[in-house]
């Protein structure tokens, strides 16, 4: 669906999509790199459990929410990638705290 152009090739980050590594573009949104590492669906929602995946890619429709380094709920087209990033599908609503 998404691909790189042949052309280009900008410096790349190594980050965790779903704890595989995956290498994307230096610049580029955590929603990207699920796109780039093969994914379609990168939340499910909190009431039918439905698969979700990135659609604006400019934060406004939030159907991007993504778990990364551990924080949920988290939009993943806001957030550019970094070295090491760990990032996951979220499943549902985030847990609410005491």
């Amino acid at each position: 669906m998404f691909r790189t152009r042949p052309d280009a090739r900008p410096a790349t980050v190594e980050v965790l999509v779903e704890g595989d590594p995956v290498l994307v573009p230096e610049g580029a949104s955590a929603a990207a790199a699920f796109l780039l590492a093969g994914h379609v669906a990168i939340r499910e929602t909190p009431v039918t459990g439905a698969p979700r995946g990135p659609l604006c890619l400019m934060g406004v429709c939030f159907d991007c929410l993504a778990e990364i380094d551990g924080v949920a709920n988290r939009q993943a087209c806001m957030v550019t990638v970094a070295p090491g990033m760990r990032i996951a599908r979220q499943h549902g609503a985030r847990a609410a705290r005491p």
